[in-house]
């Protein structure tokens, strides 16, 4: 039995929220702070978990999320995935508006929450400080604009192959939460120091427009650049790995996919 399609975009929305509020606020709060020596309020320590640290933060939401609702909505959290399911043929063209909405909102009511937590520590300032993506001066690394462009297409095309082939029916039950987890963990490990890593357009937009600093100006490429991505990957997959049978909805030879992504049950 299909969810109901209010269910399918709160259970987006939640999921959203929940990868922007976990991620973005890893790296906002976790992943670099002082913090005194003992009781000697004079000498100051620098903790905190890292890179590799908020890479495993934004993995371990979208683990925890797809379990606990993929069933559901197909645990997309992310346009460029959904614009991968509709063109793989596992989610119908006429839901993709409705998990957009749903996907944007969700991280902006996390951006919003994570801008009014962290604007309750003293001397704290959001302009460029909201874990925002961005090229040239705004890259961690100074990456310029073709260089972020091409490893955010490249990284979401293969975000969403490995999204497709872990939810895919002939592959192993119940391990596509995990598989897909663990590769938004390696993803962010190659390219928080390119972009401070997209690969998402609702999660770039959650808090671009709290970090200013540049991030809004430049929002358009983490929007482009995903999207091609996911459309490359909704491309490829059914043509390398469906007998090379490619259309809009499923093939008329193709079993069922698996509930996630795209087509949940519930």
């Amino acid at each position: 039995m299909t969810a109901s399609t209010p269910r399918r975009l709160l259970a987006e929305l939640f999921g959203t929220f929940w990868l922007v509020f976990g991620g973005c606020g890893s790296a906002i709060f976790a992943a670099k702070y002082v913090a005194s020596a003992g009781d000697d309020r004079d000498t100051l320590i620098q903790l905190g978990i890292g890179l590799l640290g908020v890479a495993l933060a934004f993995g371990l939401t979208v683990v925890t999320m797809a379990y606990a609702v993929g069933h559901v909505s197909g645990a997309h959290f992310n346009p460029a995935i959904t614009l991968g399911a509709v063109v793989g043929g596992r989610l119908p063209v006429k839901d993709l508006p409705g998990y957009w909405v749903a996907q944007v909102a969700g991280g902006l009511l996390a951006g919003t929450l994570l801008y009014v937590i962290a604007s309750g520590k003293p001397g704290f300032e959001a302009t460029g400080n909201m874990a925002a993506n961005g090229y040239g001066d705004h890259s961690p690394n100074n990456y310029t604009l073709l260089a972020v462009l091409i490893a955010e297409v490249v990284l979401t095309a293969f975000f969403l192959l490995v999204v497709l082939g872990a939810t895919d029916d002939r592959a192993p039950a119940g391990f596509g939460p995990l598989a897909i987890g663990l590769t938004l963990t390696l993803i962010h490990l190659v390219s928080i120091p390119i972009s401070n890593t997209s690969v998402n357009p609702a999660r770039s937009t959650a808090v671009a427009f709290f970090n200013g600093n540049g991030a809004p100006g430049q929002l358009w490429l983490f929007w482009l650049a995903p999207l091609l991505g996911g459309l490359i990957g909704g491309i490829l997959y059914p043509l390398m790995f469906r007998n090379g049978t490619f259309a809009l909805g499923r093939a008329p030879d193709e079993p069922a996919p698996a509930p996630s992504p795209g087509e949940p049950r519930g």
